[in-house]
């Protein structure tokens, strides 16, 4: 009969397989446990499932908002401002820079929003190509145009 393998120092080397299968296992579990962690809330399907055939109509998805960072400049619609163009001239040019137009109008004044983001838009020039554009009912009428490294 051998002796037993001997590790360094001359100490014998014991580890039987069920402690190497437990290592695996738990090796297995912790990454798993990362993976879930960054995993979305809803059920894990592929995106190829087909509803059924009996289903009447899809279900509408909420509308979520889009994702928006902290703003690098803002630009207000006031007396004082200075000329949109001109403002956004002045601002870095980063590609990863997204110009946000927000527009807020009252009451019966949708109309005259909607004109006014499409000015907006316009005076922006090259870097208004593709503004993030919000019309949204408010207390009063005001517009802003906002810099930021949004993720979207």
């Amino acid at each position: 009969m051998s002796a037993p393998p001997h590790g360094l120092y001359g100490a014998p080397i014991a580890m039987p397989w069920q402690t190497i299968l437990a290592d695996l296992a738990m090796i297995l579990f912790m990454m798993t446990a990362a993976a879930l962690a960054n995993a979305p809330d809803g059920p894990l399907l592929p995106s190829t499932v087909k509803p059924a055939p009996h289903a009447a109509a899809p279900a509408l998805r909420p509308i979520a908002a889009s994702p928006r960072a902290e703003p690098v400049g803002v630009w207000r619609d006031d007396p004082g401002a200075p000329a949109l163009a001109t403002w956004l001239a002045q601002q870095a040019r980063d590609p990863r820079l997204r110009v946000s137009i927000l527009v807020r109008h009252g009451l019966g004044h949708e109309r005259a929003a909607l004109a006014r983001a499409e000015t907006l838009m316009t005076a922006a020039g090259a870097r208004g190509a593709g503004a993030r554009i919000v019309i949204e009912p408010g207390q009063a009428d005001g517009a802003s145009v906002v810099l930021a490294y949004d993720a979207e």
